[in-house]
């Protein structure tokens, strides 16, 4: 049988640690728990020390859904709360998941709520989470309500998955573009200028541009990699500013196809969320206010903060709505319709499945749109430079033949 060592604290918060034998890890927690000690770190003696798992430190979105999902099953079957998280953490995989999942427990056995043990953790449990999660706890429909979150998540993976596959092919493209450029320029460029110096042929203009570019990546190459650095980083120390990110996120949305489909990405995230609160029991107000903090758009925040103040003052969302000029006009029509007749959680999720569907609808005429202009872009860069190196050779043969 094996033996671990283990540290925490008992019931009056004095450390306790020391060596034990166990059939298992989870044996040992459930000793140590009916001796009302909170076992912090268990380790296998002789195992204390192990790699480090890349990627370890975070906790995916996915793994959040499927928690919700597991969870909510078992809270329906009738298993205690606190036996629930202690099932989940001991099949959780993710070590960082699995120590807040354990700190969650230590919490919820210490007397706390459900929802304050995961305000805990802010980077893995967010607003949305922990108001519903306390909206649930209130109600007594915590099965329900961890239902909700689970498809919500799920939801909100997909769109985002969405988002991502319509980034990579032209990412990919270009990237590959400036490879092979950039390789033509520094390797190939230089072997062909020798021999043009050798032939001592006139250079047409688009040779010596070529050859000027070629001469400016040997020397300088280094530059580019500062100036993307400096851009990334200027990026994000102005987006810190809630000015400068203000006008960041204004300016995507006005471009052209891609502001179209940031919209719509808006309007599917924003009606979901808001509309799952809703539905929990959430105060529509403290719905707005969560719903603005979780946009991830500025322009959208503000837009909706001026929409809860409105609200504040007793007037109806639609017109609030319509004035900041953020959401098209049939979503602002439907979620009126929604306010007058009493059901505008289920007119938010409808609104929500809609745009979810344009969201995918965009990315694909997106992706067909882009693949041309990318093939384009490729064949104009490369085959420019080739085309050039080759005019003078063509003179040459030109002049020689005639």
């Amino acid at each position: 049988m094996p033996v671990y060592k283990f540290s925490g604290k008992d019931a009056g918060g004095t450390k306790v640690s020391g060596e034990r034998e166990a059939i298992n890890k989870q044996t040992l927690q459930a000793a140590l728990r009916k001796e009302r000690i909170a076992s912090l770190v268990i380790k296998e003696k002789g195992k204390e020390f192990t790699l480090p798992t890349i990627g370890s430190g975070k906790v995916a979105v996915k793994d959040v859904a499927i928690f919700f999902r597991q969870f909510s099953v078992m809270i329906d079957a009738g298993l205690p709360l606190v036996q629930c998280l202690e099932i989940l953490a001991a099949n959780q995989e993710n070590p960082a998941f699995q120590k807040t999942l354990t700190g969650v427990r230590v919490t919820v056995e210490g007397g706390s709520t459900l929802a304050n043990a995961m305000r805990q953790f802010p980077k893995v449990f967010d607003d949305l989470t922990t108001n519903m999660i306390e909206a649930g706890e209130t109600g007594g429909i915590l099965d329900l309500i961890l239902q909700r979150l689970a498809a919500y998540v799920e939801k909100a993976v997909k769109l985002k998955s969405a988002v991502k596959s319509a980034l990579i092919y032209p990412v990919s493209v270009i990237s590959i573009a400036v490879v092979v450029v950039g390789a033509l320029l520094k390797f190939v460029v230089p072997i062909f200028q020798k021999l043009f110096e050798g032939l001592g042929v006139d250079l047409p203009l688009p040779t010596r541009i070529v050859i000027g570019l070629s001469q400016f990546v040997q020397s300088f190459w280094w530059l580019f990699g500062v100036a993307l650095i400096a851009a990334v980083f200027g990026i994000k120390q102005i987006r810190k500013d809630p000015k400068g990110k203000y006008f960041f996120d204004s300016l995507l949305l006005k471009m052209p196809i891609v502001g179209n489909l940031l919209r719509k990405i808006a309007v599917a995230r924003f009606t979901r969320t808001l509309g799952t609160l809703i539905t929990s029991g959430v105060p529509i107000l403290e719905g707005l206010t969560i719903t603005a903090r979780t946009s991830g758009n500025a322009v959208l925040e503000e837009a909706l903060m001026k929409v809860r103040k409105a609200v504040e003052e007793g007037r109806t969302i639609i017109d609030p709505l319509k004035e900041c000029g953020v959401f098209p006009n049939m979503v602002t029509q439907m979620i009126g319709v929604g306010e007058a007749t009493g059901a505008m959680d289920s007119m938010l999720q409808k609104i929500a499945d809609f745009y979810e569907d344009e969201v995918d609808a965009a990315t694909k005429d997106l992706l067909t749109l882009l693949e041309p202009v990318m093939i384009a872009f490729l064949g104009v860069a490369v085959g420019g430079i080739v085309i050039s190196l080759y005019m003078p050779l063509f003179a040459m043969i030109a002049k020689l033949a005639g």
